[in-house]
């Protein structure tokens, strides 16, 4: 049965990386003491060592222990073989580019369609879903496809943020890049705000957190949704 933690964010304001989540990555990952971190997205740019070391940290208080990808000789049988699997965030384009040219895109989908639990944020959220076009992004580099995961049947957005009343901004808000989507793409999107996730067991979608999620669908007016809500029959 596919087990997926598909969160918005790593980290809440005022709280330490995945801080907000551990309890619920505790249970999530409860059948494994190792993971194995796909640094590829670099935020900020920074080294994959970098990135996985500060994953071990966090994840060492859960009593689970994490290796990089870059760390084994063969990326795809590592995926394979994993106890659990964790994308961090960062840059969407760099991270599905970097997917690819490992082949590690199809191990992680064959992975967890056999029942290795996957946790993805950020840029490792939004991989999950049918195609990576609905990033926040700035396409610094170039994949060959932006085709991604697919583990759910919709697009996601995200670090979603609402308009600010009285704002003096005038770029597009992100409902208004979202609209520009579904004027050429017809799967919904779900805008994820800070501190949301999508929990998956099997073919069933639930949304957790405190906050509501924003439903998107071509040529509808958007509307939210509680948290609690199934999402599996979204298409």
């Amino acid at each position: 049965m596919r087990k997926l933690i598909i969160a918005s964010t790593s980290t809440i304001y005022n709280q330490e990386y995945l801080e907000y989540l551990l309890p619920t990555l505790k249970n999530h990952f409860s059948s494994t003491k190792s993971i194995v971190f796909i640094p590829y997205a670099r935020p900020s740019g920074i080294s994959h060592d970098e990135y996985t070391q500060k994953v071990q940290v966090a994840f060492s208080k859960i009593g689970i222990s994490v290796k990089g990808i870059h760390e084994f000789e063969n990326p795809k049988e590592a995926i394979l073989n994993a106890g659990g699997i964790f994308t961090g965030g960062g840059n969407t384009f760099l991270l599905v580019k970097q997917l690819y040219a490992s082949a590690v895109i199809e191990a992680v989908i064959e992975a967890v369609n056999n029942g290795i639990p996957y946790l993805g944020c950020s840029a490792g959220s939004n991989i999950c879903g049918l195609t990576m076009e609905t990033t926040n992004d700035m396409p610094i580099t170039y994949p060959p496809s932006f085709k991604t995961f697919g583990f759910v049947p919709f697009n996601l957005n995200p670090h979603y943020l609402d308009p600010i009343e009285g704002s003096t901004h005038m770029g597009e808000t992100r409902e208004t890049r979202i609209n520009e989507f579904h004027s050429i793409n017809s799967q919904p999107v779900v805008g994820l705000r800070e501190g949301s996730w999508l929990e998956v067991n099997g073919d069933k979608i639930v949304l957790k957190g405190n906050l509501d999620a924003r439903i998107f669908k071509q040529n509808k007016p958007a509307y939210e949704v509680p948290t609690n809500t199934d999402l599996s029959n979204l298409k």
